[in-house]
């Protein structure tokens, strides 16, 4: 297994929001921080949808991804985004079992 440096603790925190509730990270910035894309995180959510159980993960609603591309929290990897594909949010549950899925 390969080791890499530990990721500062601010970069992890501009990239948490809170919708419906919870501290979530969307699937891009999950995926930027485990090194992949979000293409390959969301295709393994997908292959192993039995790891992520409602309380780790939800995907967004159509209208929580046009609030969230609008607002200032908004990521720079949430704004490129292809609207025809709603975002998961993951929850600290959700963002820990999306490591084991890779």
């Amino acid at each position: 297994m390969t080791r890499s440096a530990p990721v500062p603790v601010e970069r992890i925190e501009r990239t948490i929001v809170v919708l419906r509730g919870q501290k979530v990270m969307l699937d891009a910035d999950l995926a930027a921080l485990y090194g992949t894309t979000t293409k390959r995180l969301n295709e393994q959510v997908r292959r192993n949808r039995e790891r992520f159980p409602e309380d780790f993960l939800f995907q967004l609603t159509r209208a929580e991804g046009e609030a969230l591309n609008r607002s200032q929290i908004a990521t720079s990897s949430q704004k490129h985004r292809d609207p025809r594909f709603r975002p998961f949010a993951f929850t600290e549950h959700g963002a820990i079992q999306g490591r084991r899925a890779q």
